[in-house]
């Protein structure tokens, strides 16, 4: 029988992609010259950001939330459920180490984060799963994520105007697919279960 879903991974599910999104829209809200479409979220974590400590949050809590989501997600495979916490602890990492103090140590991890959290959708098919885990749902998922994620590349590396943009994009929906999963994979659990009225109408019909 397949595991369930805790409630406590929806709650961290959630909380994912409000401190993400969330922190970045708050945090360039209080900075007004910041530029979202071109300037990077990191800017925004900064420490010559104007509230630096909005940012820094938000990613903080991102990366805490993958990690306990990822222990909830008890039908996934191991490998994908410890790629994605490797995607929290690379996140956390990013918050612990603003990009203009700690350069390259902060790009060595955001780019551990992006790539695990964006490959670990993959890992996360089952031979002969339905639904969510299907394999061609799983590596579709994956192949989107890294598509963002190579559109951000590109946009870094060549000093792209829309490279806050794109950061956004490959964050954003990196932030939420563990929260579709997590959704789906309920409402899988949900289907699965027999309704009140049959339970009844079984417990009647065989009585003890």
């Amino acid at each position: 029988m397949t595991p369930p879903v805790p409630r406590w991974a929806l709650a961290s599910a959630i909380a994912a992609p409000v401190a993400m999104i969330g922190g970045w829209t708050l945090a360039a809200a209080q900075q007004p010259s910041f530029d979202a479409v071109e300037e990077t979220i990191s800017a925004l974590a900064a420490s010559t950001a104007t509230d630096p400590w909005i940012m820094t949050a938000g990613l903080a809590v991102t990366g805490v939330a993958h990690m306990v989501t990822s222990a909830g997600l008890r039908p996934v495979p191991r490998s994908a459920r410890a790629l994605h916490a490797l995607g929290g602890a690379a996140t956390l990492a990013v918050a612990a180490l603003p990009v203009d103090r700690y350069p390259t140590a902060h790009g060595v991890a955001a780019g551990i984060g992006f790539g695990a959290l964006a490959l670990w959708p993959a890992l996360a098919g089952r031979r002969g799963a339905t639904g969510i885990l299907r394999p061609a749902v799983a590596v579709g998922a994956s192949a989107a994520l890294v598509g963002l994620l190579g559109v951000f590349v590109v946009e870094l590396q060549g000093g792209g105007a829309a490279t806050g943009l794109a950061e956004r994009a490959v964050a954003g929906a990196q932030a939420v697919w563990p929260l579709v999963v997590v959704v789906a994979l309920g409402r899988e659990a949900a289907g699965r279960q027999p309704s009140r009225s049959a339970r009844t109408s079984n417990a009647e019909s065989h009585p003890s």
